[in-house]
């Protein structure tokens, strides 16, 4: 995890949550949720870097020996000590950032946060680990109501203009100027491909702004595969390991049908539901995944009327799916005339990325009772429903969508494709490279 931290240039946006976090008045401990490579590591030492004098850093992964200073007593101040000694440095509130890296390492680590909240609220302290995800859902000491939790995610198509240089661009993105946008589509339909093949792993990222070397690109998303193949032999119960191993590895199968619903009988002949529920959630609850669950009626909130045995999943990042199908950069890149189902597969995968990093948890798809038109996704906001069709080249017909319009005609309706902005009377069209979508945003 070291190596994360020579990122030179990169941005992230979920910097400005971290820089408010550092300024609260009445701050809790803060916790970064999130998989394996995500950045997580970057994010806590750029963050003492930018606002404080010094940093203790300590990865209870790597520091086995420090593994145990939670276990006689949970006294912050005896705990610091501890900390002062192994880092050599010395902490002063409101100067030095603590840092507790694969804090799911230190056994009551987590229940220690709640002691550092209630007794030295002054001192900014920090917490990440790549199965915090997994250990939030199974241990009873988490300190609710003492900590705050900040998720992180691969970096979107916004963050990775931004690491190339492409400011501007990024820029005029956000900022939804159509005309000008207009004039550089060709560009930015290169540069949306290139990210199909990257992704948003920010490691993985580093790497092809450095080398612009795609072969090289592979490689570090082939090592990340594989170690998150060695965290499920090392984490997962024993008896869940062969069936996350076979879920993991079936995905493709899943994903490479026109209907991407999830099918059990496609890991294993006969399988059911629940033989495979409780690996699904493990890689669920450790990032890996996303479950786009399926709803016939549009009322809020869509999760209490959503089909929860009708699911579709997808994995986390776009690069890595492409990496783990073995597809080779030049077909993505360039087109291939066998390349035409799973490049809506990468399609849908990329528009679910943008909006999970933008914010949009709660996802679902549409399809009608007779099953007869389904719509990719609904993203539910706070005061928003987004209902969005997915289109992986310019073809612009949306008869799924009409349907929905048909039924709902007071909801925007949106389509996203290869295709140049256009705003009809009920539906708008938005490039793939200009999500996420917002339901407020200009036409």
């Amino acid at each position: 995890m070291a190596g994360l931290f020579v990122y030179s240039g990169m941005k992230r946006d979920i910097e400005a949550s971290l820089n408010a976090w550092v300024s609260k008045g009445k701050r809790k401990p803060l916790i970064l949720v999130g998989p394996r490579q995500v950045g997580k590591t970057w994010l806590m030492k750029t963050l003492g870097e930018n606002h404080f004098e010094g940093m203790a850093y300590i990865n209870f992964e790597r520091e086995i020996n420090l593994q145990r200073i939670f276990n006689d007593d949970l006294d912050p101040n005896r705990i610091l000590q501890v900390i002062e000694i192994a880092t050599s440095v010395n902490i002063r509130p409101g100067k030095t950032l603590v840092i507790l890296d694969e804090i799911q390492e230190a056994p009551n680590g987590l229940t220690a946060l709640k002691y550092f909240c209630e007794e030295l609220p002054d001192l900014h302290i920090i917490a990440a680990g790549s199965l915090l995800g997994v250990g939030l859902k199974t241990r009873s000491s988490f300190p609710v109501g003492k900590v705050e939790l900040l998720h992180v995610h691969p970096m979107s198509f916004n963050e990775y203009l931004n690491a190339l240089g492409e400011t501007a661009l990024s820029a005029h993105l956000k900022a939804h100027q159509w005309d000008l946008l207009n004039a550089f589509h060709d560009k930015l339909v290169n540069l949306l491909k290139t990210y199909y093949v990257v992704g948003g792993m920010p490691e993985v990222v580093d790497t092809y702004v450095r080398l612009k070397d795609l072969e090289e690109v592979r490689k570090v998303q082939e090592q990340i595969l594989m170690a998150y193949e060695r965290d499920f032999s090392k984490h997962a119960p024993s008896a869940v390991v062969p069936r996350i191993l076979q879920v993991w590895e079936g995905l493709l199968a899943q994903l490479a049908k026109e209907n991407k619903k999830f099918i059990y009988g496609l890991i294993r002949s006969g399988a059911r539901a629940k033989e495979y529920e409780a690996a699904i959630d493990w890689l669920l609850n450790y990032g890996l995944i996303t479950k786009v669950t399926r709803t016939s009626k549009i009322e809020r909130p869509l999760s209490a009327f959503a089909d929860t045995k009708a699911f579709k999943i997808y994995i986390h990042d776009v690069g890595l799916l492409s990496a783990k199908a073995a597809l080779h950069p030049d077909t993505i890149l360039n087109g291939n005339a066998l390349f035409k189902q799973f490049k809506g597969a990468l399609t849908e995968q990329y528009v679910l990325q943008q909006h999970i990093a933008h914010g949009h948890i709660h996802t679902f798809y549409w399809e009608n009772p007779s099953g007869q038109a389904e719509v990719d996704f609904l993203f539910e906001g706070k005061d928003d429903l987004i209902p969005l069709e997915v289109k992986a080249s310019e073809n612009l017909q949306s008869k799924s969508l009409k349907v929905f319009h048909s039924k709902y005609p007071q909801i925007p309706c949106f389509r996203t494709s290869l295709a140049r902005h256009k705003h009809e009377e009920w539906l708008t069209n938005l490039p793939l490279y200009s999500l996420p979508v917002t339901a407020h945003q200009p036409h």
